[in-house]
This record gives structure tokens, C-alpha cells and sequence, in this order.
């Protein structure tokens, strides 16, 4: 085989861009996208209240990781009474389908980067430095398996609510801005600021590959990767100063202890 046509498969093995979509997708019926409103409409207040309360809890107490692992449970609930969902394919340039692997795991990698350097940026700004303080805690002062247990839960969970079953609900209705705005706005009985800021950058990222793929298999991919590098690795960007005798949960506020 020439170099050339060693190059040329090499091309050919590349995905498209985000912003096409594969050229075969099956679409819901009128009669299926309306049984997925109803279902999604009831279940993203409940999933939303939940997870407010939450990440209202102590870091690291039973009732954070039971109420985190029920709000998984609640997400998935929704998208399975919601109807069937697709895994989706990626499309690449020399026109073949293919399962997504390699390139959803290099977006998360590539997500984490961004966020990473970012990190490095809001920690010098005291709001976002204290609102990201306050999620890490719960990956920083709680038990390791239980952590990477419930971020790897409510990964997959709210792929296939949020990509899954809310985005197939929207149909043609700008399903990717839609969904967008529906994980962002469940991260916002949070109040963390840097929560939801992260969910309306992540659900973007998310929602366009569920468009290009037609399903959640590369979305889900991206956000478990993405989300693990997250909790090992960000945690000790916003760590107490060595200088600084004051416990991270006392100087954030009385609500952590």
C-alpha cells in the first residue's frame, strides 16, 4: 500500500465535525415524542429538586451519597418509562458508520484540558473559587470508591435522561439548545454558580454529539471521562493553602459541617 493510500485511510477514519449529523436517524412519531413530554416534564422537576438537596448535604455523609445515587436513579427511571433510546453511530469521512469509542473518550480528554486550565483561572476568582470549593468537597473529604461510584452513576443517568430521552422529546424543536437549557436549568437548584456554568458548557458539548451520532453512546463516553479526570484530579487545585490553618469546610460556611 502506497503512502498515499495509507494517508487517505488514515482521513477516512476521521469523524465528521459536530456540526453534521449522520445522514440516517430514526426519529420518533408524533404519538411517541408527546408520551416523552409528559414523562419528562414530571421527572425534570423531580430529578432537579433532588439533586438540590443533594449537594445540600455534608460531604462525605451517607445521606449525600444516598440522596446522589437516588437522583441517578431517577434520571434513569425517566428516560426508561419515557420510551426506547438509541446508542447512535459516528459517521466518518470516507462515509462509514461506526460505533463511537476512540473519539468521545479524546473529547473528554480534551474537555477536561479545557476545564482544567480554566480551574487554574477561577480559583483566583474568590466567588467561583468558593462555589467550585464547594462541589470538590464532596470529592475531596469523601470516600474514593463511593465518589467515582456516584459521579460514574449520575453520568450515565443524566445521558440518558438529558440526551436521551428529554432531547428525543423536543423533536425537531431545536432539541440541541432545548436540551442545553434543560440540564442547565437543572443544575440551578444548586445555586452553585460554577455548577451551572459547567452544565451549560458540558450540555452544548453533550447535546451536539447526541445530533451528530443520533444517539447517547459517544455523549456518555465524553461525560464519564470527562467527569472522572474531573474528580481526580481538580480536587487539590482548590485545597487548603499549607499556610492557612483554616479547614476548606469552615471557610466556605457553617452549611458544609
Amino acid at each position: 500500500m502506497t503512502a498515499r493510500n495509507w494517508w487517505a485511510r488514515i482521513i477516512g477514519w476521521l469523524p465528521k465535525p459536530l456540526i453534521q449529523s449522520i445522514s440516517e436517524q430514526v426519529r420518533d412519531t408524533p404519538e411517541e415524542e408527546a408520551h416523552r413530554r409528559r414523562v419528562v416534564s414530571s421527572v425534570s422537576v423531580v430529578g432537579a429538586g433532588m439533586l438540590g438537596v443533594s449537594l445540600s448535604t455534608p460531604p462525605g455523609s451517607r445521606r449525600f451519597y444516598v440522596l446522589s445515587l437516588s437522583t441517578a436513579v431517577t434520571w434513569t427511571a425517566g428516560s426508561s418509562l419515557s420510551g426506547p433510546l438509541r446508542w447512535g453511530w459516528i459517521q466518518h469521512r470516507d462515509e462509514q458508520l461506526r460505533r463511537p469509542v476512540v473519539v468521545p473518550v479524546a473529547t473528554g480528554l480534551g474537555a477536561f484540558a479545557v476545564f482544567y486550565a480554566g480551574a487554574l483561572v477561577s480559583r483566583r476568582i474568590p466567588v467561583l473559587r468558593r462555589a467550585t470549593s464547594r462541589v470538590l468537597l464532596f470529592a475531596d473529604e469523601g470516600d474514593t470508591s463511593l465518589v467515582m461510584l456516584t459521579t460514574v452513576a449520575n453520568g450515565v443517568a443524566e445521558e440518558l435522561f438529558f440526551r436521551g430521552a428529554l432531547y428525543q422529546a423536543f423533536g425537531r424543536r431545536h432539541p440541541v439548545l432545548s436540551s442545553t437549557g434543560a440540564y442547565t436549568l437543572a443544575t440551578v437548584a444548586t445555586r452553585n454558580p460554577a455548577l451551572v456554568l459547567a452544565a451549560g458548557a458540558t450540555g452544548a458539548l453533550f447535546a451536539l454529539q447526541r445530533r451528530a451520532s443520533g444517539g447517547i453512546q459517544a455523549s456518555t463516553l465524553t461525560h464519564l471521562t470527562w467527569s472522572m479526570l474531573m474528580v481526580r484530579f481538580l480536587p487539590p487545585l482548590f485545597r487548603d493553602d499549607p499556610a492557612d490553618s483554616t479547614p476548606t469546610s469552615r471557610r466556605l460556611g457553617t452549611n458544609l459541617r
